[in-house]
């Protein structure tokens, strides 16, 4: 329908965006968005985060370097909500110092190259009485293991400053923050539930989802590999999930973390 820039617009992520709404509801709960506050979500995707901010009231601003998601998060915008779409990205927002009450990214900013560099702007863009919260996949779960699981059959990524996981680390988050001027005030896990018919439908869906997994298709189909990937997948889910009555569930844990300027 789009084209797109980056391989974050090479799949369906849409349908991945539906299953991680209500981390993005958690996030703007934790922060308790009001009426009139100025929001900005960082990385914000298809908009989860932004929209939930702007049904509060808030005036949002949401950023993201993939032009096709942008372009779903304006389609799925209503004409009442108080919300924008730029593209931008996280280790260099296009705004100016301390101009959010509240800045959010779930999901988002972990993903960028420098954390270091991701960190700041997070805190530069907050006015100094302002709150950020942040959702990150904890290390060893699903996401992350998925990540060793499909390694092997994709280029490499590039050179980033530690895993996105990291920003899931309580204790490392704490010192990302820090370094960047910023107190952790708040942490806790919760959980995604992922339903699924069976192992093979869980591994399609992880598959078509994932836009640096579609991108690399043609290449891995080419040299006899693609089987092989989606049978590893299959094996994956039949692994880590639950199977409950006639579903098989694939419980993702993930970091809600709230924080202040320093």
């Amino acid at each position: 329908m789009y084209g797109f820039k980056t391989t974050w617009g090479a799949g369906e992520y849409a349908l991945m965006a539906q299953a991680l709404e209500p981390a993005s509801a958690l996030a703007v709960d934790a922060i308790n968005v009001s009426a009139g506050e100025r929001v900005i979500d960082v990385a914000t995707g298809t908009g989860n985060a932004a929209l939930l901010a702007a049904a509060r009231g808030a005036h949002v601003l949401g950023i993201d370097t993939e032009p096709a998601l942008l372009a779903l998060a304006r389609h799925h915008t209503s004409a009442d909500l108080d919300v924008k779409w730029v593209e931008g990205d996280a280790e260099a927002l296009p705004v100016t110092d301390e101009c959010a009450d509240v800045v959010l990214s779930v999901f988002g900013a972990m993903y960028a190259a420098d954390h270091a560099a991701a960190a700041r702007e997070l805190v530069r863009v907050l006015a100094p009485s302002g709150r950020l919260a942040l959702a990150a996949w904890t290390p060893g779960s699903v996401m992350p293991a998925m990540g060793s699981v499909i390694g092997g059959y994709l280029p490499p990524p590039p050179p980033a400053s530690g895993p996105p996981s990291r920003w899931g680390d309580p204790e490392a988050l704490r010192v990302l923050l820090k370094n960047a001027g910023a107190t952790l005030q708040l942490t806790t896990v919760d959980q995604l539930t992922l339903r699924f018919d069976n192992a093979p439908a869980g591994a399609d869906f992880l598959i078509r989802t994932a836009g640096h997994i579609v991108s690399q298709r043609p290449e891995l189909r080419a040299t006899g590999r693609w089987h092989r990937l989606c049978d590893e997948l299959v094996a994956f889910v039949a692994d880590r999930g639950e199977q409950h009555a006639d579903k098989l569930l694939l419980h993702v844990d993930y970091l809600i973390a709230v924080a202040a300027r320093s």
